[in-house]
């Protein structure tokens, strides 16, 4: 006999694709140094701005990289947005703070816990720095077995806390190789890996830059949208290259499913390529906009339904739902989502207005189950990725 819960799993094959707000509570891993009594590694802090960065002790003096992505997240984000910080040792690998079976403080599931299942992603900067294996696949090996740990991570947080998220790694030590390992072969769909920097040759990427425009920006919003304007860095790197003298290479990493800085002709500044994931594109979740949407829903079903959990249910002779329950139940759930998501322009609303939809099959047996199975599906935005345009002369001819 189990304990009474409520269970939410993802449907998939649905889309037949070939500022300060708990969505956007992000929190960074880095490897730095501790300082004093004011910043321990292993520990969790919240920032909001620069100026709490600097009550911290950490300076670019004594936290070169650290420093770096905070204020880098911070020239995005802006200040007042809300950013979880935790230093660990520059020696760990991704691939063990990752590991959702370590509990201790300083990895990364201690620290989803220890903020009560309250984050929606995690970045990981700056650690394994002392690695002296050559990338095989044009990426650091310790970043893919990370990947996989990341993964896991996402998929315990879903089931076990009830707090689904997105870990986005830093592709460390990229270097530009014949074959790139392929993410759009995986199934990583709650892991991104980001290959830019805004300095040549670092090994590293860019994350606060990364984590500052999704932390800005709402659930169902691509992080490079070209109307949002371009990232505040002036200048940006894939590995040695300039992001503009790249292009080669910005095109192989998009479309081996990597995250990538790009500019535009015509526009000044750089742009994200997209948000890709690591795995299928074709998926329902390929994209961080997409898994941050479903991500909401859930959250959202969740809570709604929480509040119904062995509640007395009217039913039937046969124990089937009494129809005035189903509707009821069904109109709840639709309500919350459409007032959280739809009325905030995160869902496609269309021309009904409503952003999901909700059925309970009211042939089922509750009473002989005690289960009540409920199918909710809510309604994504589509993305202009290609457009294609055909452009010519309009002239009249007479005779």
């Amino acid at each position: 006999m189990q304990l009474p819960r409520v269970k939410i799993q993802f449907l998939t094959g649905q889309l037949g694709t070939v500022g300060d707000s708990p969505d956007g509570l992000f929190a960074l891993v880095c490897g730095a140094a501790a300082v004093g009594s004011t910043f321990a590694l292993n520990t969790a802090y919240e920032v909001t701005s620069m100026d709490s960065v600097q009550a911290l002790g950490v300076t670019e003096e004594n936290n070169e990289v650290l420093w770096k992505h905070l204020s880098e997240f911070y020239d995005e984000a802006g200040a007042g947005v809300k950013l979880v910080v935790m230093g660990v040792s520059p020696t760990t690998t991704m691939t063990a703070l990752l590991d959702y079976t370590k509990t201790s403080a300083g990895s990364v599931r201690w620290l989803v816990e220890k903020e009560n299942g309250a984050l929606r992603g995690v970045g990981v900067a700056n650690v394994n720095t002392l690695s002296s294996e050559t990338s095989q696949e044009g990426i650091d090996k310790d970043v893919l077995t990370a990947a996989v740990k990341a993964q896991q991570l996402g998929e315990w947080a879903t089931t076990e806390l009830y707090a689904p998220m997105v870990t986005l790694l830093e592709g460390r030590n990229y270097t530009e190789a014949t074959e790139l390992h392929d993410l759009t072969k995986e199934t990583w769909d709650r892991v991104g890996i980001v290959v830019s920097d805004t300095k040549a040759g670092t090994n590293g990427a860019c994350m606060g830059t990364l984590l500052g425009r999704a932390a800005s920006v709402s659930v169902q919003r691509n992080i490079g949208r070209v109307k949002d304007g371009s990232l505040k860095p002036l200048e940006m790197y894939v590995g040695e290259k300039k992001t503009e003298e790249a292009s080669e290479s910005v095109r192989k990493l998009y479309e081996k499913g990597y995250i990538v800085a790009r500019k535009y002709v015509g526009r000044s500044g750089y742009y994200w390529a997209d948000d890709n994931l690591a795995c299928d594109p074709t998926g329902d979740y390929a994209k961080l906009a997409l898994r941050r949407v479903i991500d909401k829903a859930y959250r959202t079903a969740y809570d709604t339904l929480l509040d119904m959990l062995l509640d007395e249910l009217e039913v039937n002779e046969d124990g089937t739902l009494d129809t005035g329950v189903v509707k009821s139940w069904q109109q709840t759930v639709e309500t919350a989502i459409n007032r959280k998501m739809t009325a905030n322009g995160e869902l496609s609303s269309g021309s009904d207005g409503e952003g999901c939809v909700c059925k309970i099959d009211e042939t089922q047996n509750v009473l002989a189950t005690s289960m009540v199975k409920v199918t909710l599906k809510v309604r994504p935005y589509g993305y202009a990725r290609y457009v294609d345009v055909n452009l010519g002369f309009q002239v009249t001819t007479n005779g």
